[in-house]
């Protein structure tokens, strides 16, 4: 499924609020009768959109996945499209079930934005050097200690890892403790992007598991190394730190895309 998130509290279900999941859920009962609770990849917070996210729920209404997808498209709102549906094995879990997961983040260059694209990027006022941000990405690859990157309301962290949402597999929750700020990047890279509204940025991040908050805090502080503000040879002493207060501030969630989630391929059975 992909969304907008711009007018949505995020994923997870908040009294009183709109989010995604209460979207699904709510749509899920007009059209079958029934309420389950869907279960994402990963929760995305309040203005972070999505371009492939997954859900997971169980359904006693035997209804062909093609008639759901279609159906849940005429009652969602236009903010929120589903891709694809499919039948899969009674173990598969959209979180747990996940290796990987991709995420992008998009800066615009510039003191304007258009109006066309200002909910999907973070624009940027100063010049920003594309190696430098290429190096202190590099810096993020590989079995590292994000603690310092996650988010400063530690009660709020604490309550995301206590529930698994940012294991990507059962076999890290095994090995690791639930409130492990330990993550794996696989990639970590910057790219510039033709765009008609002027100069885009685009970081990419893939791993197996995020932090709350993480990877707006890594753009952030990598911005702040673009310009030159942050030293390079400062990253490593900001990993070693283990503290939110020694790297740089917090990116805008407009600019940040959940891009896909990995799973096995075996995960998917076609309905028969």
């Amino acid at each position: 499924m992909a969304y907008d998130g711009t007018d949505f509290q995020g994923w997870q279900i908040q009294p009183g609020e709109r989010t995604i999941q209460g979207e699904l859920q709510a749509a899920l009962g007009r059209i079958t009768g029934e309420s389950p609770l869907p279960q994402g990849s990963g929760r995305t917070d309040a203005g972070v959109h999505a371009l492939a996210q997954v859900a997971s729920f169980r359904l006693r209404a035997p209804i062909p996945p093609e008639n759901l997808l279609r159906a849940l498209n005429r009652t969602l709102p236009p903010s929120i499209r589903i891709h694809d549906s499919a039948i899969v094995r009674d173990s598969f879990h959209a979180r747990h079930s996940a290796f990987a997961k991709n995420y992008e983040y998009r800066v615009l260059r510039g003191s304007d934005c258009s109006p066309f694209v200002a909910r999907y990027v973070y624009c940027y006022p100063w010049a920003l050097e594309l190696e430098l941000l290429q190096a202190a990405a590099r810096f993020f690859i590989g079995e590292h200690d994000f603690k310092s990157f996650a988010a400063s309301d530690l009660d709020l962290a604490h309550r995301v890892a206590d529930r698994g949402d940012e294991l990507a597999t059962p076999r890290e929750a095994s090995a690791q403790p639930k409130d492990s700020t330990i993550r794996t990047i696989f990639s970590s890279a910057w790219e510039k992007r033709s765009s008609e509204f002027g100069d885009l940025l685009v970081y990419s991040v893939r791993g197996n598991g995020f932090l709350h908050h993480m990877v707006r805090n890594l753009v952030g502080t990598m911005l702040d190394a673009g310009r030159g503000f942050l030293p390079l040879q400062e990253i490593p002493r900001i990993l070693g730190a283990r503290s939110r207060s020694a790297a740089g501030p917090t990116a805008p969630a407009r600019g940040l895309f959940l891009v896909c989630v990995g799973y096995q391929p075996e995960e998917r059975q076609q309905s028969k």
